[in-house]
């Protein structure tokens, strides 16, 4: 197999497991994978070190301030080198057969439609695309004929079990979740939590904000509206439950009693693996699974009242039109401050629910604009909200 690729958001812990498996891969049978762009936010000397080693036709960088750095860092290398928000559409625009949309927040929701428009293969990554705007996003797949696979490990599980012949025939889909790192807390503890404990996930290394939804359990809810528009599962069919080994992906239950489930080391590199090779599989160097040394695997109902970020994204889920975009940006800027240590960890939740209260929540976005729109309200929303 011979693949041109692209990925978006290139130096984040996805992109940079994407850029490994594909140069083991190249190191092995050369020649695997070719890479048309790689993309970063601003952090320039991992990019320009991703570049020099696989020469990519086009990088791009979308913050502004940083063209300088990139233009001197890979002077005389032949490289085309842009940057800005069009820079990064543009890199998704250009012609490959596989696109990695990696890219956090609703900054990914442009770059990853243009791939989508073009008919390419996206492996997503970004839940914020189909969270921001779920409809509007699945209804250009299917226009463009392009191919989704879900990189969230939760549920590519999920692909890897669910049988699109028999939809009908699927009672419910369940998501695991680690818990994050203060799964035994209490809520009087957790209302002194510090950045950094929040960013200490048990079983993944993650970029700062992901940490954090994962410790609120946001990121959680956000699957959940993820797996709405994937699957085209009812809400209620819709669940969670805390898997604190993190061994379990997910769990597909059947009409006859049937439950179907896909078990990894947690290790990201392994539905990343599965979506760079799809419709093969191809090798990945995870640890190995070993159920006999693991020895026990334990499941628990998630606690609502010390994690609500959890049931306000189910709220919004239920709710739909702009709900799941107006808890979205909220959520983004209540991280942002509480990582700036403008705010507690237990209110973040309180200014997600306040935003959502306050801003009109109408029908769901029916373009890229109104999806901007609304995701730019409730951020000025949120962000008064923290300043007052």
């Amino acid at each position: 197999m011979s693949r041109t690729v692209t990925v978006l958001g290139s130096t984040g812990s996805v992109g940079v497991n994407t850029v490994d498996l594909i140069e083991r891969h190249n190191a092995s049978a050369p020649g695997s994978y070719r890479v048309t762009a790689l993309t970063a936010k601003a952090n320039v000397r991992e990019l320009a070190a991703q570049v020099r080693r696989l020469k990519p036709e086009f990088a791009a960088v979308a913050a502004p301030s940083a063209y300088g750095e990139l233009k001197q860092e890979l002077g005389g290398t032949g490289v085309r080198i842009a940057a800005g928000a069009e820079a990064v559409e543009e890199a998704a625009a250009l012609s490959s057969d596989w696109v990695m949309a990696s890219i956090m927040g609703a900054a990914g929701l442009q770059p990853t439609l243009a791939a989508v428009s073009r008919g390419a293969i996206v492996a997503l990554a970004n839940k914020e695309c189909l969270v921001c705007a779920g409809d509007l996003f699945m209804k250009e797949v299917a226009r463009s004929g392009a191919t989704l696979l879900p990189v969230d490990s939760e549920h590519n599980a999920v692909f890897q079990v669910f049988d699109a012949r028999q939809t009908g025939a699927i009672e419910r889909i369940t998501l695991t979740a680690s818990g994050g790192p203060f799964r035994t807390w209490s809520a009087a503890d957790m209302a002194k939590v510090t950045p950094a404990e929040a960013c200490k996930h048990p079983n993944y290394a993650m970029g700062a904000k992901i940490s954090v939804d994962s410790a609120t359990l946001m990121n959680k809810g956000l699957e959940l509206i993820e797996a709405h528009h994937l699957f085209g599962t009812a809400p209620e069919r819709l669940g969670v439950v805390v898997h604190p080994q993190q061994i379990v992906h997910c769990l597909v239950a059947y009409v006859d009693g049937s439950v179907l489930a896909q078990l990894g080391s947690p290790d990201m590199r392994t539905p990343i693996a599965y979506a760079l090779g799809f419709p093969d599989r191809i090798a990945a160097p995870t640890p190995r699974l070993d159920l006999a040394a693991i020895g026990q695997l334990s499941f628990e109902t998630p606690d609502l009242e010390r994690f609500p970020c959890l049931g306000l994204a189910q709220a919004a889920l239920r709710a739909r039109g702009a709900a799941p975009t107006i808890l979205n940006a909220a959520n983004e800027i209540a991280v942002e401050a509480f990582l700036a240590r403008k705010i507690g960890f237990s209110d973040i939740a309180r200014i997600v629910e306040s935003t959502m209260t306050r801003e009109a929540q109408g029908r769901a976005p029916a373009s890229v604009g109104e999806a901007l729109e609304i995701d730019a309200a409730a951020r000025a929303c949120a962000t008064k909200l923290i300043s007052n």
